[in-house]
């Protein structure tokens, strides 16, 4: 592999597994303010705003003499936006409401399946038998996490949430892992702009109910106000996590970016565990263990694809003469 591209991987690791420490604090910092009195309709409202307002810079800056490309590239921000910004982020919120976060980080987190039965209905072609054992794995992981057979006692209607969100999630790696000519941080910062809008109309029409009360909340120990915990989601796991994400995507391809992503699931465990006192059952991290497993094992067995700064097929538009010293957007998109 020539050295630029060893780099290029290397970049994208790291990215990764920043994005995935990012997204973690997302669940552990929010269900404070959903305990508080909060609705998760509020709390993603609050969350996809500021993050837009947080990266409309880095988008301006990014697009900078071709705001062109935005308006090709129409339809992917509008999918992106609404599947893997505004549909994951909502159903996520909505299943830690009810659920412990690790339970629906986890299920959340089987969106790589997902991806895996929609390519074999789409094109008939069968998965190989390294796929179809490490669903195996992730399916048995899961029952163990969910505590089937066992007392603890999980919403149903949390799981629908969870389950919605991790059709959000692979929409969200299917999507930014496409070839296109925008530059990874605008694809997260437009997108998350339509994520917010959409979220802000259906709580306006009453779809999800929006209730944001003065209080303060529990963090650490501690007592602050609500715009804390608020101010760190809107921050970590949303402006940053979702534009240091974008790029490990693009760096990386959909399959292994998926896989590192896993190990967000690690994080947020040992989050909630620290700040939320949510200890997991002995059952629930061996299901961990076999949930991470089991999709690092399909992905291993699903054919490698090329990410998308390599692939010779994405017309890209000549960049002015002032944008070629844009080191950090201008080799990627």
């Amino acid at each position: 592999m020539p050295q630029a591209q060893q780099g290029a991987r290397g970049l994208g690791v790291g990215a990764g597994l920043v994005a995935a420490l990012a997204f973690a604090t997302s669940g552990p910092m929010v269900k404070p303010l959903l305990a508080a009195g909060w609705t998760p309709g509020a709390a993603i409202c609050a969350r996809l705003l500021l993050g837009t307002l947080l990266l409309a810079g880095p988008v301006v800056w990014t697009l900078r003499g071709r705001w062109c490309t935005l308006a090709q590239e129409w339809r992917l921000v509008l999918a992106f936006g609404l599947l893997g910004v505004a549909g994951a982020s909502t159903c996520y919120f909505l299943a830690v409401d009810r659920l412990p976060v690790a339970v629906a980080l986890l299920v959340e987190y089987t969106g790589p399946l997902l991806l895996i039965a929609w390519s074999w209905l789409r094109t008939r072609q069968a998965p190989t038998p390294l796929t179809l054992l490490g669903a195996a794995l992730a399916t048995g992981g899961l029952a163990l996490v969910l505590d089937l057979t066992g007392t603890l006692e999980l919403d149903p209607l949390g799981l629908v949430f969870a389950l919605a969100a991790a059709v959000g999630n692979a929409a969200y790696f299917a999507l930014t892992a496409r070839p296109t000519v925008l530059p990874p941080v605008a694809l997260a910062g437009t997108g998350m702009a339509v994520g917010a809008g959409a979220v802000v109309l259906v709580t306006a029409v009453g779809v999800l109910p929006f209730a944001a009360p003065d209080v303060h909340v529990d963090v650490l120990g501690a007592s602050v106000h609500w715009w804390v915990p608020l101010a760190v989601v809107g921050v970590l796991p949303t402006a940053f996590g979702f534009g240091i994400s974008a790029v490990s995507v693009r760096l990386l391809g959909e399959r292994v970016a998926s896989f590192l992503a896993l190990t967000e699931v690690v994080f947020s465990v040992l989050l909630a565990w620290v700040l939320l006192h949510e200890r997991p059952l002995p059952v629930q991290l061996v299901g961990a263990v076999l949930v991470v497993a089991g999709v690092a094992t399909v992905r291993r067995g699903t054919p490698t694809e090329i990410p998308a700064v390599q692939r010779p097929d994405i017309a890209r538009p000549p960049l002015p003469a002032p944008e070629q010293d844009d080191v950090t957007v201008g080799a990627i998109g």
